[in-house]
């Protein structure tokens, strides 16, 4: 059977994740539109092979070799579908860099993604993961996206209901796990801008930068692009997949017991529970800069593991452990990782 789309065999990755871990997948494929995405799917189905969909790498921890098809989705374009006077909506395809698109939205007067500037990644990659920053979360905008069927080649639509967006959650990380490669995503930005100061540290920074002058939503994104080079390292620099761990959930009896014990504890109210800043935690269990082998958190912002250079998944997964096991010990708040995780073969993809 011929596939039009270039299938590569035994191709490294290591170029290819933020963490800049060696990495090789058996069978590799760039696809660059909808035709040959669905040629790859298929040359996937022909040798039953698990596919494992990258963007901009920056969100996966990946395991020595892949035996699988890794599908490099490189799906360009963005587009103003439509524009009133409340509304302009929006949309980008799966490919196109996340802070581009954001910017890209800024200079189309469409406002509303200025609190997510910055973070890594690719547009397809944001509804999985519901991205979220500075008390801006992707679902606020979010109006649909498209999903091409791994079994059936076919794209599929869905809306915000079917998506079901939770705190850094959605149904693609759930039931619909491993089942479809977001092609476009479409979203309802705002045609005047609503500035979201409510984060102290971007309210406080436009403070001191403008003074009572209403901040624009250039100066909105730039203040967050400040923060976020203070606090994260440029993968280019020294190699991370962001946030490794996302922000505990806790009830509120939880939230109490805790308060008793640090009442300096950073949390935030989310829904009828608590979110606690997993950086704070693990500062406190004392792994803020801290380093075994080639592996370490990032001194200036806990929450980060960076490689300093040869780092292996074994590396990576030995001290995220360590920092997980030091963190339950002193609080008894278990964190989770926040990338996905890939390892061998079909069977070995953890979730």
């Amino acid at each position: 059977m011929n596939f039009p789309v270039a299938i590569c065999h035994n191709y490294s990755l290591v170029e290819k994740n933020t963490l800049g871990l060696p990495s090789t997948a058996k069978y590799y494929a760039e696809v660059n539109s909808v035709v040959e995405l669905q040629s790859a799917l298929a040359f996937a189905r022909d040798k039953q092979l698990p596919v494992i969909p990258l963007g901009g790498g920056s969100n996966v921890v990946l395991g020595d070799v892949l035996d699988a098809l890794v599908v490099h989705v490189n799906l360009k374009g963005r587009t103003v579908l439509n524009r009133d006077q409340d509304y302009v909506r929006v949309r980008a395809r799966a490919g196109e860099n996340w802070h581009e698109f954001v910017l890209w939205s800024l200079d189309n007067r469409a406002y509303g993604l200025e609190n997510l500037s910055l973070i890594p990644g690719n547009v397809g990659a944001a509804p999985i993961q519901n991205i979220g920053a500075y008390g801006v979360e992707l679902m606020d905008s979010f109006v649909s996206l498209e999903a091409m069927s791994l079994e059936s080649g076919l794209v599929e639509y869905f809306d915000r209901q079917s998506c079901g967006f939770g705190y850094r959650d959605s149904v693609f990380k759930g039931e619909k796990r491993d089942q479809y490669i977001i092609v476009s995503v479409t979203l309802d930005l705002d045609a005047t801008l609503k500035p979201n100061l409510g984060y102290g540290q971007l309210g406080d920074l436009l403070a001191r930068r403008l003074g009572d002058q209403a901040p624009s939503a250039v100066d909105v994104s730039r203040a967050v692009c400040d923060i976020r080079r203070e606090k994260l390292p440029d993968p280019s620099c020294l190699g991370n997949a962001g946030s490794f761990f996302k922000n505990p959930e806790v009830s509120p009896s939880e939230m109490d017991r805790l308060k008793q014990i640090y009442p300096d504890i950073v949390a935030y109210p989310l829904g009828q529970n608590w979110k606690l800043a997993a950086g704070w935690l693990i500062d406190q269990a004392g792994m803020k800069g801290a380093r075994k082998g080639c592996v370490g958190t990032y001194h200036k912002q806990a929450l980060v593991l960076v490689n300093h250079g040869g780092a292996t998944v074994r590396d990576v997964l030995s001290f995220s452990g360590q920092v997980q096991q030091k963190v339950n010990d002193k609080f008894g708040v278990q964190l989770e990782r926040e990338p996905r995780l890939y390892m061998g073969d079909v069977d070995k993809i953890s979730h």
